[in-house]
């Protein structure tokens, strides 16, 4: 076994090309996926209390660690764990945000999620000027002017943009790829409240991508995300405790991502229903809460927003 430098995971021999399996400096190894997809070499993160991210381009200073340890690992209790999710409401609407991130964007200027149907509306309003719906800030026109912005809103502490700026770092988006970067911003993002950088941790340990796979702690940080409102992360959950036989959790998870607007948990607890793991007052009780969730965010800005499909109502930035 040889560690890939790479997706930082111990790999046999039939792993590597003859080449890379020979070479003397394990920090240049590769195996042969993520030389295939062009993964570069990470530094793998430091798992204490002291880690800084070196050579940050200006958008963070100094990240504390983004390891969980074995003690944080036994802290959420399930009353905890299988509370409803808080909800968000549109800054300008008022009505419930979409959990669908195509039905939100976030605005660079003021560091606003705006529902798609106000995004709409506005855009029809302000046919010239393009302005911002909340702050009436011009919109950036270049990418330039909008990484700029995201700098700005990451030295105010802006969750949602370090999570952005994450996901630069993840795709090589405007910057050098570098997915340890772009998880200790995660990190970050997470701790200030942004479920989705909880959510893309997780994924990044159950696929290798910038940290070792670690099943436990994918769980673990999908368990936070999902606390905060992920419901992605809450049906992940459900799939994970379904795998492990438990179908009573799994149900549980089912649920509460159904009420959060997750149709595939809908279809799935009602496949549960048709193999009796799921009873039939727990289907209806599920067809009930999705139908809610969607008197709750329709309007008919949204709608037109939906029939568009436009990138004033997709693009998330």
């Amino acid at each position: 076994m040889k560690l890939c430098a790479a997706c930082h995971q111990d790999l046999p021999k039939d792993k590597f090309s003859k080449k890379q399996w020979k070479l003397g400096a394990e920090c240049q190894r590769r195996c042969t996926s993520c030389v295939r997809d062009n993964r570069e070499v990470q530094l793998a993160p430091q798992l204490n209390n002291n880690n800084q991210s070196a050579n940050n381009d200006g958008f963070v200073n100094s990240l504390e660690s983004m390891s969980i340890n074995d003690n944080d690992m036994q802290t959420i209790s399930d009353e905890d764990l299988f509370k409803l999710p808080p909800l968000e409401d549109c800054p300008i609407c008022f009505l419930r945000m979409p959990s669908l991130y195509s039905g939100q964007k976030y605005k660079t200027c003021c560091g606003k999620m705006i529902c798609s149907g106000c995004i709409i509306a506005n855009a029809k309003m302000d046919l010239d000027k393009q302005l911002c719906p909340f702050c009436r800030t011009p919109n950036s026109i270049s990418n330039k002017e909008m990484t700029d912005r995201l700098k700005n809103r990451v030295k105010m502490n802006d969750a949602i943009a370090m999570f952005n700026v994450g996901c630069h770092y993840a795709d090589g988006l405007y910057c050098p790829q570098n997915r340890v970067k772009a998880i200790e911003l995660w990190q970050r993002a997470g701790d200030l409240g942004c479920s989705r950088s909880y959510y893309n941790i997780g994924n990044a340990y159950l696929d290798g991508r910038g940290v070792q796979r670690d099943m436990k702690k994918a769980v673990r940080y999908w368990e936070l995300a999902a606390m905060g409102g992920n419901t992605v992360a809450r049906a992940n959950l459900g799939i994970f405790e379904e795998n492990e036989g438990d179908m009573e959790r799994a149900l549980k998870h089912y649920m509460i991502a159904v009420g959060s607007g997750c149709n595939v948990s809908l279809d799935t607890i009602k496949e549960l229903f048709t193999e009796g793991h799921a009873t039939k007052e727990d289907y209806g009780t599920a067809l009930q809460s999705y139908q809610s969730y969607l008197d709750e965010i329709r309007s008919d800005q949204r709608d037109e927003a939906a029939a568009l499909d436009d990138e004033l109502s997709t693009k998330y930035y």
